[in-house]
């Protein structure tokens, strides 16, 4: 079963008019990961879609989604596939790949539909693509880790990248996820934007009576949207993204936009946070 859903751009300038419901409303995304069910979102921020697929020991086709014009999704656009659940399989393009768990699949453009097996529980991000790139299983082992932050600051991390420039190439999606060392808590301070791009981070591995709190908005306009385990939440360019939480988690992160430059951040001085 196809579930899909339509999220409109906000500016900033709304974005301060916004309640507690109505911030949900527009950047918070729950509901994913239903068995049996193929749940998708098409963002109008880069027209980034992102959604989940669990097959549940059975399988799931993902085709034609209306919302992206075309007869199948991946005709004008790639795909990244990140499974946070048990083995699970991806068929595509008469190729079936066995994608472990915290491992990351590649989708080029014109691949054709995508087949979800077995007990997976996948992530599913994609975005408009201009080439065709090959299709690739990314494992843990090929990935770029990068280490930072510290234990006096609460944010001793490594950030895990799959879909980067050094990794696999890609038209403009970049995905992978931040993993915290135990008592860390803090994800992305010093805060920064990237205005050239848009971002949305699914949160997992957190415990289910605990929560993140999602910080966005403008730096002088700070929100905060309370997350659970297993939600998304949209990250506009013009806001920050970051967050704290209760216990440790993971956090995958994915962006799209005109510059696939990792390191292409605009930092907010703390100072400036309000």
């Amino acid at each position: 079963m196809l579930k899909t859903q339509t999220r409109h751009a906000i500016d900033p300038a709304t974005a301060k008019t916004l309640d507690t419901d109505q911030l949900r409303d527009h950047f918070h995304v729950g509901g994913l990961f239903a068995e049996g069910e193929i749940n998708l979102v098409y963002t109008h921020y880069d027209r980034l879609i992102l959604g989940s697929a669990v097959p549940a020991g059975g399988t799931l086709t993902l085709d034609r989604v209306a919302e992206a014009g075309t007869p199948s999704i991946l005709d004008r656009r790639e795909m990244g596939v990140l499974n946070i659940g048990e083995v699970g399989s991806v068929s595509v393009a008469g190729t079936t790949y066995e994608v472990g768990s915290g491992e990351v699949l590649y989708i080029g453009m014109g691949s054709g539909p995508v087949t979800f097996g077995g007990n997976g529980r996948f992530y599913v991000l994609s975005a408009p693509a201009h080439q065709t790139y090959p299709t690739r299983l990314i494992t843990l082992a090929d990935a770029r880790r990068v280490e930072l932050g510290a234990r006096e600051t609460a944010n001793e991390r490594v950030i895990i990248q799959f879909l980067h420039p050094e990794v696999c190439k890609s038209c403009q999606l970049l995905m992978g996820y931040t993993q915290f060392a135990e008592g860390s808590v803090w994800n992305t301070m010093p805060a920064h934007l990237h205005d050239r791009r848009m971002e949305a981070y699914l949160y997992f591995q957190l415990p289910e009576n605990q929560r993140v709190f999602h910080l966005m908005g403008e730096p002088s306009q700070t929100r905060h949207i309370v997350m659970a385990n297993e939600e998304a939440v949209i990250s506009p360019p013009w806001s920050i993204h970051a967050g704290a939480g209760t216990a440790s988690y993971t956090f995958c992160w994915a962006m799209a936009g005109d510059n696939v430059d990792f390191t292409d951040m605009d930092m907010v001085a703390m100072e400036d946070l309000r």
